[in-house]
């Protein structure tokens, strides 16, 4: 490394951890970040930053005046431009010793293979679900280890995917959930330093990766709250590890079972009992919610053991997916049926 890598990198280099030889890691490393918009600004900021030797930026979008609230990169006069064009120019601005390549447009199913073939890891931060899944199964076929992130309202969401034997993004979330259910921060809002809060994590992950110190978030998901600064990481089954409990279980039931909305009314209408559990957090509730009682997926541990005895217990949330995690966490300490709801609409 020359003199002027040295003094860039000094502050990191100095750490235990990294040193030399985790620097030299970053350089030779190569990182395509999937959308140059509220995740992807502070991620390719602090990559760029830590000196990793390529990133590549994927995003067909133009810059408007509703992401400036929360898109740091950039400023009025970046109106109107390509955004990953826009953001390897300021990258290189930043720092001059590592190369930056621009993908003006989306990834599809027809650009994704090519695109990622050229890179040691691909970090996914956009904001819809064919996209996720397309670069999930992409990474999966290649071979790539993939560091996710999502945000909503004021909860953010991050893990490691198809590293080292560890679970994908569709161990997490088999199915992309309905037409209905798929909410996004144009439609439901963001707070500001959310992006920037979960995009630092996802950038600290990247570097953990690359330079194999610290605990990774592989198998696991993380998931911070905003608005009481509460974080949990869940443990994420791997899909052939579910496959092998199922199959020693022989004709047990599973843990829990997915119900539609119309078959819990039909339980209401035939005045059969069970308990409804929304785990959404209280906001959410107060804006939109089918009855039942509000416990947060974030309290519940604490408030299984206060829950009234119920043959059927119902769990209930936007996409299912707190569900499933609460689910897993009652199934632990009590016996009933467990049955899992989405809320069809929030809107209401």
């Amino acid at each position: 490394m020359n003199n002027q890598e040295l003094k860039r990198y000094d502050r990191q280099i100095l750490l235990e951890e990294l040193g030399l030889e985790g620097q030299e890691k970053l350089r030779n490393t190569a990182v395509l970040v999937i959308g140059a918009g509220g995740l992807g600004c502070p991620l390719l900021l602090y990559l760029a930053g830590a000196g990793v030797g390529k990133i590549g930026i994927i995003d067909g979008d133009v810059v408007e005046e509703s992401n400036l609230h929360r898109q740091v990169l950039y400023q009025m006069n970046d109106l109107g431009k390509n955004k990953a064009q826009t953001a390897a120019d300021k990258l290189r601005q930043l720092n001059p010793l590592i190369e930056v390549q621009a993908y003006p447009y989306h990834l599809s199913a027809e650009n994704a293979t090519a695109t990622l073939s050229d890179y040691d890891l691909v970090m996914d931060g956009s904001d819809n679900f064919p996209t996720r899944y397309l670069v999930n199964d992409s990474c999966v076929t290649l071979n790539k280890p993939l560091i996710f992130g999502s945000i909503f309202k004021f909860e953010g969401q991050v893990s490691v995917f198809n590293y080292q034997g560890g679970p994908d993004y569709r161990s997490c979330y088999p199915e992309a959930p309905a037409a209905a259910e798929q909410n996004n921060c144009g439609e439901s809002g963001v707070i500001g330093p959310l992006p920037g809060i979960i995009g630092s994590i996802m950038a600290n992950e990247c570097i953990k990766v690359i330079c194999g110190f610290g605990d990774q978030l592989s198998g696991k998901l993380l998931i911070f709250n905003a608005l009481n600064y509460d974080m949990q990481i869940f443990n994420i089954q791997p899909e052939g590890a579910k496959k092998d409990a199922l199959h020693e279980a022989g004709t047990k039931a599973a843990t829990y079972q997915e119900i539609g909305q119309e078959e819990l009314q039909e339980w209401k209408d035939k005045e059969e009992p069970f308990l409804l559990i929304d785990v959404r957090e209280a906001y959410e509730f107060e804006e939109y919610n089918i009855g039942g009682t509000h416990i947060s997926l974030y309290d519940l541990k604490d408030k299984i053991t206060d829950i009234p005895f119920q043959n059927k217990l119902v769990l209930c949330c936007t996409s299912g997916a707190k569900s499933r995690m609460a689910a897993k966490l009652i199934s632990k300490t009590r016996k009933e049926s467990l049955f899992i709801i989405s809320l069809l609409n929030t809107n209401t």
